[in-house]
């Protein structure tokens, strides 16, 4: 009896195991092309390069969380780094007039003691890291605030004082945020975080860690070691995605990296299923970002109203997030 069961099981489980592995692949196709048969200018050359520039500095960012995720980490606060980045980076240029590599360099630095800061609590507290980077969030979100007082940072402000801010936002640090500088920056932290999980002993050593951290600490693995490095690479690549974002927009708008947290998060979920990883990676992540975007893009061509864009990227989550685990418990 039980050998009939399986045998009936067998279709249905080789099915879903398809649709795992290639169902975020055949999705993307199905949108490419429901989205260019309903719509006129979807599939023309100059869209495409929109989508691949709209998704870049989520791709960004997410790659940084799938850095945190290989771990068995989660870090929530990667919208709010992205949001100090981009309000440190814009300020520099504008209330103090510092060249371009310095402005960028202090934003960088200024994050990655945030990583410091996650990874110490998250380390030495031992609190479940969501938990945690859900409370930091909330405290960068309000040091940006601060910071910059909760006004938009750009150039010709009013300063508290009542003078004009005279400094100047470099025409080279614009470039990063055009097309081709920011879709070539995505593309290369894509590659390089790829080579990097699956090719290095370090990558490795990482998702051992996230699979079982008392056997990697059994096997002489440095975890807290590796954990610390982990949430310096997710503050380093939210520091860089805020980057981008302010060369993008010349500005600093008051929690600029809020909205990209989910779907930064959707992304890195989706990425789980591609080909089957069934793990973080920095490909399948991509692959996410591109999902999104196409949905985004496609949307709006269609006219859907902007106020129903997160019911949908939410149930894109939900569909990822119940992949996800369902495959890690069958």
């Amino acid at each position: 009896m039980k050998a009939v069961n399986a045998a009936k099981d067998k279709p249905t489980f080789q099915i879903f195991d398809f649709l795992y592995k290639y169902g975020t692949l055949i999705t993307i196709l199905l949108l490419i092309v429901v989205f260019g048969a309903f719509t006129d200018n979807f599939l023309n050359g100059t869209n495409i390069i929109n989508i691949l520039r709209s998704i870049s500095i989520v791709t960004i960012i997410a790659i940084g969380l799938t850095v945190s995720l290989t771990v068995g980490g989660f870090d929530l606060s990667v919208g709010s780094v992205a949001s100090l980045a981009n309000a440190i980076v814009i300020s520099m240029f504008v209330w103090h007039d510092m060249q371009f590599g310095l402005g960028i360099a202090i934003a960088i630095i200024f994050c990655l003691a945030v990583g410091l800061i996650n990874a110490f609590l998250v380390i030495n507290f031992k609190i479940q890291d969501m938990l945690m980077t859900l409370a930091t969030m909330f405290i960068f979100q309000g040091v940006a605030l601060t910071y910059t007082r909760g006004a938009t940072v750009s150039q010709n402000m009013i300063m508290p004082n009542g003078d004009f801010a005279t400094g100047t936002i470099p025409a080279s640090f614009g470039k990063l945020g055009q097309v081709p500088g920011i879709i070539i920056i995505m593309l290369i932290i894509v590659i390089v975080v790829h080579l990097f999980l699956t090719y290095t002993k370090h990558g490795r050593y990482m998702y051992m860690i996230g699979g079982n951290q008392e056997a990697a600490k059994l096997s002489g693995i440095a975890v807290s070691r590796y954990r610390l490095l982990a949430y310096l690479i997710s503050a380093l690549f939210a520091a860089i995605g805020g980057v981008i974002l302010g060369a993008r927009v010349l500005n600093a708008e008051v929690n600029a990296g809020g909205p990209y947290l989910m779907d930064a998060v959707a992304a890195a979920f989706i990425g789980y299923s591609v080909l089957g990883a069934g793990k973080p990676n920095a490909l399948g992540t991509f692959a996410g970002a591109v999902l999104i975007g196409i949905l985004s893009n496609g949307l709006i061509m269609m006219s859907v109203p902007y106020y129903a864009m997160d019911i949908v990227k939410g149930a894109v989550l939900a569909l990822a997030l119940a992949i996800t685990y369902y495959k890690r418990t069958h």
